[in-house]
């Protein structure tokens, strides 16, 4: 599973961020082992990721989101989540025109236009209420439809579950991110952190019924991490697998 991931501003902080990202995928290619999953060719620098992301997350992120979500009431936390929501649509509707798919482009246009005109900035989810459908598009998603393969799957240190072509996309969606590039910077961190907050709070039951379920955790998030990039990047329909490319094929 995935999640929005914490981005940062502008200049010198993307910088550096992108350089460690850069960093990381290349230290993953010399971790390089063999793998019983030919996508995952990574899987001893992606193992170690994963047990340094999970012991973080346990430690830090669980305990401050599950008091968030005890201590905020209901109402408040899906207020935040329609705001931050309506400024994913931005972004979603950007890639579709990217894509070329006009239903999409159109939800997502209309969305925004509707939500931060009826909704209070976003706060509250109108045009769910009118049926206009919300698709979430990135520009990892745009670079699949495009036909760039996948990639093996990478496990990346803070951000989580990622390929490598999801990777090489991260800079271009932090680009337009627009709460990532707010001038100001106490009012930018404050709400990334926010985002950050109530996205971990709203996976809290997903995360139980993980460790209940999975007898390896790292293989069940792995594989429903790569199962739902691929939906994503076709509308539902993806095509056969080539495992010897470790990702999709058209």
């Amino acid at each position: 599973m995935s999640t929005r991931r914490s981005q940062p501003g502008k200049g010198f902080s993307m910088g550096r961020m992108a350089g460690a990202v850069v960093l990381a995928a290349m230290c993953a290619g010399c971790a390089t082992v063999p793998s019983s999953n030919p996508r995952d060719p990574l899987e001893a620098w992606n193992r170690g990721a994963f047990a340094f992301n999970t012991d973080l997350d346990r430690v830090v992120f669980v305990p401050v989101a599950t008091a968030y979500r005890e201590l905020t009431p209901r109402f408040v936390r899906t207020g935040v989540g329609n705001f931050f929501g309506n400024l994913e649509d931005v972004w979603s509707f950007v890639n579709s025109v990217l894509q070329g798919k006009p239903t999409p482009a159109a939800n997502n246009f209309f969305r925004v236009a509707v939500n931060t005109t009826f909704g209070l900035a976003g706060v509250l989810d109108v045009a769910s209420e009118m049926g206009l459908e919300r698709q979430r598009e990135d520009f990892g998603q745009t670079l699949g439809w495009w036909g760039m393969p996948s990639g093996p799957y990478l496990v990346l240190p803070f951000f989580g579950s990622s390929t490598i072509r999801d990777t090489a996309a991260m800079p271009v969606d932090w680009a337009g991110d627009i709460v990532g590039n707010v001038d100001h910077v106490p009012t930018r961190n404050s709400l990334k952190a926010l985002d950050l907050l109530d996205t971990r709070a709203g996976l809290l039951r997903a995360g139980t019924v993980i460790d209940e379920a999975a007898l390896d955790r790292y293989t069940f998030t792995r594989d429903a991490y790569l199962q739902r990039r691929a939906n994503l990047v076709f509308d539902g329909n993806p095509p056969p697998q080539d495992g010897s490319q470790g990702g999709e094929a058209r």
